[in-house]
């Protein structure tokens, strides 16, 4: 996750704003409201959820991924070292990965089939590269670890949806993965939404370790969430499109479902839907991931986050190793994220039609 916009998304930005602008005319971009699941948008309803997968994600499998993950992974040799291991893990897991080259990179890829040609795809990606002189453990290693725990689990089940699973090459460097998978129309067919995962396994709990970016009134969005102390980090963030809010109320729906269970010792991190207009014109911070390609090219796709240098001082530093991140805090978030995804997978809801915040 990159510290600054970078002039390709301005580009971009650049070329769509007159069309953006058209669609958002008169939208409020100054505050964005707390989502309401209660409300009656006009789409297909909801399915009822599926029973939340408790119990599912085994901690010791997310810890053995991270312990191969975590190093350097910005030269080259560093980079094949684990795209091998990332390969090998998911024909085990008997998907069949496949290695999309693009200038300064390799993006992995892998598709397990659903039962249902027109139910559509959901993608799940998280990329494995870092910046110089940092391992990584939570940037983005946890995000790696958890979609390799989530394809063991789902690997294993018959759902509707089809699961495409994505390591991006080359996120620190300017998205260059991402876009580059983006710009390709084969692999964004029947695409029916993409969940990014950028640091996921960082909490803190200090009073005022938290802190949030301009532009995003989130006192509203906190409460919304049942976030006790908005000054500590301890919540996951869903930051989504507010024109895909039905995206967003998956996780809404799920995370509150999750959390409500008394079967689990594991304590679930609450989830902020965070839904974002004008495609971030007017809040960049929030255009730092993989999931900025794929709103520009109008595919419904959220990151999930724990901020990153909002609340870690570990950000992009040497001292992003595992002894930093919180396992209380990764472990649910990684059962949560599966949750989740198993629900979109069995959902029969369309993302890309428009609903309204009331």
């Amino acid at each position: 996750m990159k510290v600054k916009p970078w002039i390709k998304i301005f580009l971009w930005m650049g070329i769509a704003i007159g069309i953006i602008v058209g669609c958002y005319a008169g939208f409020p971009d100054d505050k964005i409201e707390p989502i309401s699941i209660n409300s009656q948008p006009q789409i297909t309803p909801f399915p009822s959820l599926i029973s939340p997968q408790i119990d599912t994600i085994d901690p010791a499998k997310l810890w053995s991924h991270l312990k191969v993950l975590v190093g350097k992974r910005f030269q080259d040799p560093d980079r094949e070292r684990v795209r091998n291991y990332l390969v090998k893990q998911l024909e085990l897991l008997n998907f069949s990965p496949d290695l999309q080259f693009f200038d300064q990179g390799v993006n992995i890829v892998a598709e397990h089939l659903g039962t249902d040609p027109k139910a559509g795809v959901i993608l799940l990606a998280a990329h494995y590269d870092t910046v110089p002189n940092s391992p990584g453990a939570n940037d983005n290693a946890s995000g790696v670890a958890v979609i390799l725990e989530i394809a063991r689990l789902l690997a294993q089940k018959n759902t509707p949806r089809s699961l495409k699973i994505v390591f991006f090459d080359q996120e620190e460097v300017g998205l260059l993965g991402s876009f580059a998978f983006t710009e390709k129309p084969k692999n964004l067919t029947n695409l029916q939404a993409a969940v990014i995962l950028d640091m996921v396994g960082y909490a803190c709990h200090l009073p005022g370790c938290q802190t949030y970016p301009p532009g995003i009134a989130v006192t509203s969005l906190l409460e919304a969430a049942g976030v006790e102390f908005p000054d500590r980090g301890e919540f996951l963030t869903v930051v989504g499109e507010v024109q895909h809010l039905s995206l967003l109320k998956v996780f809404q729906r799920v995370g509150q479902s999750v959390r409500k269970s008394t079967s689990n010792s594991v304590q679930f991190p609450p989830l902020v839907a965070v839904p974002i207009p004008l495609k971030g014109l007017v809040t960049p911070d929030v255009l730092r991931s993989d999931h900025a390609p794929f709103w520009y090219q109008g595919i419904p796709a959220v990151l999930i986050t724990d901020t990153a240098n909002l609340r870690s001082p570990h950000y992009h530093q040497p001292s992003d190793t595992m002894a930093n991140l919180d396992p209380n805090f990764f472990e649910g978030s990684a059962e949560i994220i599966y949750n989740v995804v198993a629900e979109l997978l069995n959902s029969q809801t369309s993302f890309n039609l428009p609903t309204s915040l009331n």
